[in-house]
């Protein structure tokens, strides 16, 4: 990368209380070309134009680290992680972290196979499959102290693909958008029927950039219910 998209992504990350080492640095230079390679076969992002891709990619992923929940070694699941946003990041800057990336896209999943394997990154698991199955899987069920996505789902509808992954106790942290607060008020049902309790939301304001995000931070307080999630068509025609 640039020396200017360099600075940009260590500064960047400081302001989210992330030192990132040149180790790191070269791990993001690798993940960035290797992008912008896989691209031109298939449609990973709409952004590939460098700087664009450390301000709307690398450090709004980085921005998750501002929920507090990820301390290091944590089971973390990244549902519909698409290019590896907002995991992988994350999982270059806290290595300990145990990352499972979860897609539905076979070549996106073979995207992500590659990176992890480019970058020798230890402790990813690489799942191609859709959440609403997966969900269920008693191999996954609740096994995760954290869960992550980056989806442009309705909040109320990523709840029920996500929560069932989260332990007890665990969290579920949703990237949202500028406006939230009409997608708060539909979730309410949601989070009451799959026990998720709304214990912080957190506005960041990404670096070099006028985009506002905000964290949902969802605790889970009790165990869901096992018919959900339900299938997709069913969620659609029905959402909680």
């Amino acid at each position: 990368m640039k020396s200017k998209s360099v600075e940009m992504l260590l500064k960047g990350a400081k302001e989210f209380g992330i030192n990132i080492e040149m180790f790191h640095v070269e791990q993001f230079n690798k993940y960035y070309e290797l992008l912008v390679e896989w691209n031109k076969k298939m449609n990973l992002t709409a952004i590939i134009e460098e700087e664009e891709v450390v301000i709307k990619h690398f450090l709004d992923s980085l921005s998750t680290y501002k929920c507090g929940k990820m301390k290091g070694n944590e089971q973390i699941i990244d549902v519909g992680t698409g290019a590896g946003f907002p995991a992988l990041p994350l999982k270059i800057v806290f290595p300990f972290l145990k990352i499972t990336l979860l897609d539905s896209s076979k070549k996106r999943t073979m995207f992500l196979h590659h990176i992890v394997e480019e970058l020798n990154l230890q402790e990813v698991n690489v799942i191609h499959g859709r959440a609403e199955d997966i969900g269920k899987d008693s191999a996954y069920r609740e096994k995760f102290d954290v869960c992550v996505a980056r989806a442009v789902a309705s909040l109320n509808v990523l709840l029920e693909y996500t929560l069932p992954f989260v332990k007890v106790d665990g969290y579920f942290v949703a990237l949202k958008g500028r406006e939230i607060e009409e997608e708060m008020v539909n979730s309410q049902r949601a989070l009451k029927e799959l026990k998720g309790s709304v214990e912080e939301i957190i506005k960041i304001d990404i670096p070099y950039s006028n985009i506002v995000h905000h964290l949902i931070v969802v605790k889970k307080i009790d165990t869901s219910p096992i018919k959900y999630p339900r299938r997709p068509n069913a969620i659609q025609k029905s959402p909680l």
